[in-house]
């Protein structure tokens, strides 16, 4: 079942996360291009063709994981192409990509854990610098024309984003916090959709951070 809380009133924004990738329990993989599995994927693909309305806008991260669920959700509803968007891309972790967290050395993740916002782990990418991008991809979704969707002109267009957990943690923090706000680790929300499952957002909430 995806995991869908009660939907907003208005515009939603839904923010999928991708299929359980085949990659090793226990391994870094934020920027790693790593593939989903491919039944899952389509599994996914069905269940969110039978849940999205009519004339939504979907946008993919460029990592094959994502890439893969936009081509099936299209081949299923070609009504909802999907657009590449980089900023929809998963932390980087830099030269932790592709090891096991077990081998990263515990004073690394003590110093990254410690400048939480501003460390970049493994010479990757701080949250400061995901964050950022991540809210400038939500002030595009925000601004984007309101008009309806085809066959139901009484609402207007809901957006998707096909992505990854960290984006999905980053959006929940700009709705709670605001873009100006940087999170100490203890403070980093923790849930997240399951694999190929789903939440919904306020779109109009999302409009407040580009007002």
């Amino acid at each position: 079942m995806a995991a869908v809380a009660t939907a907003p009133a208005g515009p939603r924004l839904w923010l999928v996360r991708h299929a359980q990738p085949l990659v090793a329990p226990g391994t870094c993989y934020g920027a790693l291009d790593v593939p989903a599995d491919a039944q899952a994927t389509r599994h996914a693909a069905r269940r969110l063709a039978d849940a999205l309305p009519a004339g939504a806008k979907v946008w993919h991260s460029t990592l094959q994981r994502c890439e893969h669920l936009a081509q099936a959700l299209q081949a299923l509803r070609p009504d909802l192409a999907s657009k590449p968007d980089a900023r929809l891309r998963e932390m980087d972790f830099g030269g932790w990509e592709g090891l096991a967290w077990d081998a990263v050395d515990r004073s690394a993740i003590d110093a990254w854990t410690a400048a939480f916002p501003h460390h970049a782990p493994g010479g990757g990418e701080p949250l400061q610098a995901m964050l950022a991008r991540v809210a400038a991809a939500l002030q595009h979704t925000a601004r984007l024309p309101a008009g309806a969707a085809s066959g139901a002109p009484e609402r207007e267009r809901d957006v998707v984003w096909i992505t990854h957990a960290g984006v999905i943690r980053c959006v929940t923090w700009l709705l709670a916090q605001g873009p100006g706000v940087l999170p100490r680790s203890q403070d980093w929300p923790v849930a997240a959709p399951a694999w190929g499952a789903w939440q919904q957002v306020d779109l109009v909430a999302a409009r407040r951070l580009s007002a």
